[in-house]
């Protein structure tokens, strides 16, 4: 039997047969729906790209923008990004969903390189300079020490 080889996630390891990218979901609700539907409909987002085998990653909280111009007569909207994991040939069926649900202004999906883990570098501890003595305070040091 081969053996396949694997692409590696940050905590996931996934046969090269199941290849999966990156993706940036930012879309735009209108700010007149209550924060209960916001969240409802997120969550939906959420629980259908988990349905379609996708993986979340983050999810920032919604925030309130003014628009810099009218979107479909709204001024004000939330903000909401969510970031995730998803099989290139299912984007479309993501697509159609957020288009069907009626509620996104605007929406916008980003590749992402992967995330890197990243690592703080190591710091050096950080020597002081010793004051440079010169010979005659040594020897009124030791003057003073031996008593003289």
């Amino acid at each position: 039997m081969p053996r396949l080889s694997s692409v590696v996630l940050p905590e996931i390891i996934l046969p090269r047969s199941i290849i999966m990218k990156f993706y940036e979901l930012t879309y735009l609700v209108p700010a007149d729906l209550s924060p209960e539907e916001i969240n409802a409909f997120g969550q939906k987002l959420n629980s259908f790209i988990q349905e379609e085998n996708g993986i979340l990653d983050k999810t920032k909280i919604p925030l309130k923008r003014k628009l810099g111009y009218p979107i479909k007569k709204k001024k004000e909207a939330y903000l909401i990004t969510t970031d995730f994991y998803f099989k290139p040939e299912k984007l479309r069926v993501l697509e159609k969903k957020i288009k069907s649900g009626g509620s996104i202004l605007r929406y916008l999906i980003l590749t992402k390189e992967t995330p890197k883990i990243p690592t703080k570098p190591l710091k050096r501890p950080r020597i002081k300079p010793k004051p440079k003595v010169e010979l005659k305070e040594i020897e009124k040091r030791l003057e003073e020490i031996l008593g003289q």
